[in-house]
């Protein structure tokens, strides 16, 4: 197997990704509207990780995954625009955290969370392991 710097240099690109989250969204066609969603890169997961890092009043540190996982999603979130202010007053809200939990029922929640996690390889790992247990 011979090294290349090359492959380094110019990575295959994942690209943003359509996915259909509810029934509940329809356009005028009556066919549901997809949320358009991006990978997340490491460097905003790491960000996105000292942002939930709570600091308790004795000192300690306590992580926020719930938070966390939500400024994951809310991140890859392309379309709908979840910072649009019309979008968020439809909903009586005022934040994309916000939005996102008034707007999806839990079960929409989970689907988009495992959408944007497998579209930024979170879960491949695991889902070969199942795979792999299943044969």
């Amino acid at each position: 197997m011979s090294k290349s710097l090359a492959a380094f240099l110019q990575p295959k690109q994942v690209q943003n990704k359509e996915v259909v989250i509810s029934d509940r969204f329809l356009g005028e066609d009556g066919k549901p509207v997809p949320f358009e969603i991006r990978p997340i890169l490491t460097d905003e997961a790491q960000s996105l990780m000292k942002q939930n890092m709570k600091t308790q009043k004795d000192g300690s540190q306590e992580f926020d995954n719930a938070g966390y996982q939500a400024d994951l999603i809310i991140a890859a979130v392309v379309y709908p625009d979840l910072k649009n202010a019309e979008l968020q007053q439809s909903y009586g809200v005022l934040g994309e955290r916000e939005l996102l939990m008034r707007m999806l029922l839990i079960g929409e929640y989970t689907n988009l969370r495992n959408k944007v996690f497998a579209l930024s390889g979170i879960y491949d790992d695991l889902n070969a392991k199942i795979e792999e247990a299943k044969n």
